[in-house]
């Protein structure tokens, strides 16, 4: 259907929650109260890598107002893991806390005062042992083992090699080695952690929390507690944000379902900001080394990168957040020899995971290297990314074909639009440009859980209920569901009532952290809407003695093709089939076209997703050279989202990426640490961006329409987060003449660099870092 015929679709149409969070309507988890309701609190370990002796909760358990107390000897000793593979966290520490802050007991009491007081009545035996804090330290041979079974402390491994790589560099013009350093960073979501749990008389849990796919915390939650999955039920509520760190399963949810049951009554956990910090999730520091050749064109001929990710404690996202940096830039640079090793080492440090800047020394070194290689030969950065961009029908490295892609047309408008060229020849002092460039996966192979399922059911006034596993973030997921069930059924948005993101009244969705929503879900419910349709139309063509190929449904109404004053009101066609014992109800199921058998570190090859998304951003920066401040003046980013379902939200997502990525990615968010304490936990000392330093933004939607997604839509706005950390990082290297290697990049780098760059006399890079290197298999014994 040619884009003048929607309606909605493709329209910049308010959101349908708007109103409720704007007002302050909107109930997020820490606003639920029930009747008899307790208070819970978690106690934490003190020591960055402990073996727990012995845990004494007699004292706390008699003081008046506690209702239970939990310690690892309660659970049922199962560990949390992504992967089967990966299940190495206790969701309360049983025999060693492996990091600072670590979950050993948590309380249930009348009020927040008394689960206070009741902390610091149980009495911890430790053991401290040896903690180690940085990849060299963990991966050194005489480091103490966090986890047993895994040897120098690597929990996961991943080696990806395609074509002739050696034989290439051997061919190339140019090669160079170069090594980039990312700090941990933070998601920092408006909302903090908060989980409330009641348990039932039947013996079954309902649970409200942030998340990005109540379907998978239902069933880690069933599996933790031992209870049918029938029992857990995960409702839904409003979130305040996610990027990737809502994604993972927490202690949280267990010790509060668990404080629930003991008790038989509801439970609320609310986080603090520093809780909120260390006890979900972070984003990995790494290092990463690559070693780029190209001929004498800027074509890159072959790359090597080698990648460490602090990992922290746990294994979490491992294996995907090890492969993602590597797969995003085989998707978005047409490099046909490509080693990549990578390597998450555990320490005793918080959890990460992923996060949506993911991979900034890996993304931003990538660009960076680009651009000193287009230096040594002459070409401008356009040219550069234009010789080595990915194009429509190509395949990556490990397998992917990549059915639609507008990379090309980003780079191109965003550098026109900007006046690139111009600017980057024309040298102003301490005012520079940049350039990023990135590709994101929608969706990726996960089984059973990688499709989703939608219901349409019609009510005899013509209204209509959609139901659907999807959830809403708060990038606008609920909006979508409705707004193409409207397109499809000719209805108003305002007569669509959506039930989502409900693990007892919906089907199953992939959930929301791997960028599927809209491709996924949006697809479910624009079939199970078709499905509907044509029920209706197979009534209505008796009514109208008209084939039912020639019906169109819109403003609530099902006419003949051409002829909209002679059709049937569609409530009266309802009834119709209400009257007929056909009562409507539409099925919708989507799975991605991808291959099953493709596994991140033991097959690491075939179809990754079905869609990908690609963008580009151009950054122009000034720079005080006394101060080391960045301001930024103007940003231009562009991707290709496919089809632009909603072009306002799109807009905002781009809007929030710059943000996120470029603003505060690149220029101020990093974790500084002391013996595992991490050092600014709180918005009082990690710094995240405001409206007053935010640029000029001008977003860019390029439509491809992609084959598979809803009207040709795939994912919108995480290309651009990526992107715009590269643009930024290349625009203060541009102002400066220096190339940065150590993110992000903070008043002091640039100082320092500044000074370095004037003591050496012109040497443009910043930091000599030791670079990341294979490491070598255990010895055995």
């Amino acid at each position: 259907m040619p884009d003048d015929d929607y309606k909605l679709i493709g329209k910049s149409v308010p959101r349908i929650d708007a109103r409720a969070k704007v007002t302050g309507e909107a109930l997020f988890t820490a606003d639920l109260k029930f009747p008899r309701m307790l208070v819970a609190k978690v106690l934490r370990s003190p020591h960055a890598h402990a073996r727990i002796l012995n845990v004494d909760t007699s004292r706390a358990e008699k003081l008046r107002g506690v209702h239970a107390v939990v310690t690892g000897k309660d659970t049922a000793g199962e560990k949390w893991g992504v992967f089967r593979y990966t299940r190495d966290q206790q969701l309360l520490c049983v025999d060693k806390a492996r990091y600072l802050g670590d979950e050993v007991a948590a309380v249930a009491a009348v009020d927040e005062e008394t689960a206070e007081e009741a902390l610091k009545l149980i009495f911890v035996d430790y053991e401290p042992l040896p903690a180690v804090f940085d990849f060299w330290s963990a991966v050194a041979p005489d480091a103490p083992r966090i986890h047993d079974e895994y040897p120098r402390n690597i929990n996961v491994e991943v080696k990806i090699e395609v074509g002739l790589v050696d034989e290439a560099f051997r061919n190339c013009r140019l090669v160079r080695e170069d090594t980039f350093l990312a700090e941990e960073d933070s998601y920092f979501m408006s909302e903090p952690y908060a989980v409330v749990a009641n348990c039932h008389a039947d013996g079954s849990v309902e649970i409200w929390m942030p998340n990005a796919s109540p379907h998978t915390k239902a069933k880690a939650l069933s599996n933790a507690l031992r209870l049918p999955l029938s029992q857990v039920n995960v409702r839904k509520i409003t979130i305040g944000g996610a990027f990737g760190g809502r994604s993972d399963v927490f202690p949280a949810e267990f010790i509060c379902s668990l404080l629930s049951i003991k008790t038989q009554r509801p439970v609320k956990l609310v986080y603090t900001r520093e809780e909120n910090t260390i006890a979900t999730r972070m984003g990995h520091a790494m290092l990463t080394t690559h070693k780029t050749g190209v001929d004498k064109n800027g074509k890159v001929l072959a790359r090597e990168s080698i990648c460490w990710l602090d990992g922290g404690a746990y294994s979490s996202t491992g294996p995907i957040a090890t492969s993602v940096p590597f797969l995003c830039h085989e998707q978005a640079y047409n490099v046909p020899n490509v080693r990549f090793y990578g390597y998450r080492i555990y320490t005793n440090k918080p959890v990460r995971g992923m996060i949506r800047i993911h991979g900034r020394s890996f993304a931003c070194g990538v660009d960076t290297q680009l651009d000193m290689i287009g230096e040594e030969l002459g070409i401008d950065p356009v040219t550069m990314r234009l010789v080595n961009a990915r194009r429509p029908g190509e395949t990556t490295p490990t397998g992917s074909h990549v059915a639609s892609c507008g990379l090309v047309e980003c780079i191109e408008q965003t550098a026109e639009q900007s006046n690139f060229l111009a600017k980057f020849k024309k040298s102003v002092p301490n005012r520079g440009i940049g350039m990023g460039v990135n590709s994101v996966q929608t969706g990726f192979p996960l089984g059973i859980r990688g499709g989703s399922q939608a219901f349409i059911k019609f009510h005899e006034d013509g209204g209509a209920t959609v139901i659907s596993g999807v959830v809403d973030n708060g990038q606008g997921n609920d909006n979508m569901l409705v707004q193409i069930a409207a397109e499809e059924l000719g209805l108003p948005m305002s007569e669509i009532r959506l039930i989502s993101a409900d693990t007892e009244s919906t089907p199953t969705d992939a959930g929301s952290y791997s960028m599927i929503s809209t491709f996924g879900g949006g697809n479910a419910v624009k079939r199970a809407a078709e499905d509907a349709r044509a029920q209706l139309f197979e009534v209505a063509s008796e009514m109208l003695e008209a084939d039912p190929e020639d019906l169109v449904a819109r403003d609530r109404k099902i006419f003949v093709r051409g002829a909209p004053d002679a059709g049937v009101p569609l409530p009266k066609v309802v009834r119709q089939a209400l009257l007929l014992g056909r009562p409507i109800m539409g099925r919708g199921a989507f799975n991605p076209d991808v291959d099953q058998r493709r596994e991140w570190i033991g097959n690491p090859s075939g179809q990754l997703s079905q869609a990908f998304s690609f963008g580009a951003t151009v950054a122009e920066v000034e720079v005080d050279p006394e101060t080391g401040q960045v301001k930024a003046l103007d940003v231009t980013c562009a991707q290709d989202c496919g089809f632009a379902l909603n072009p306002l939200i799109v807009e905002g997502q781009f809007e929030g990426s710059v943000a996120m990525g470029g603003q505060g990615g690149m220029l101020a968010e990093e974790h500084r640490w002391h013996n595992g304490h991490c050092l600014n936990p709180t918005m009082l000392e990690y710094k995240i961006p405001t409206i007053k330093e935010m640029p000029r933004i001008k977003p860019i939607i390029v439509e491809t329409i992609d084959p598979g997604g809803p009207y040709g839509a795939k994912e919108a706005g995480m290309s651009v987060a990526m992107s715009s950390a590269q643009a930024y990082c290349c625009a203060v290297g541009h102002a400066l003449g220096i190339y940065f290697n150590h993110y992000p990049l903070t008043p002091e780098r640039i100082r320092d660099a500044i000074e370095r760059k004037q003591e050496s006399k012109g040497i443009k890079t910043a930091w000599d870092i030791e670079p990341a290197r294979i490491i070598p298999p255990e010895p055995k014994s």
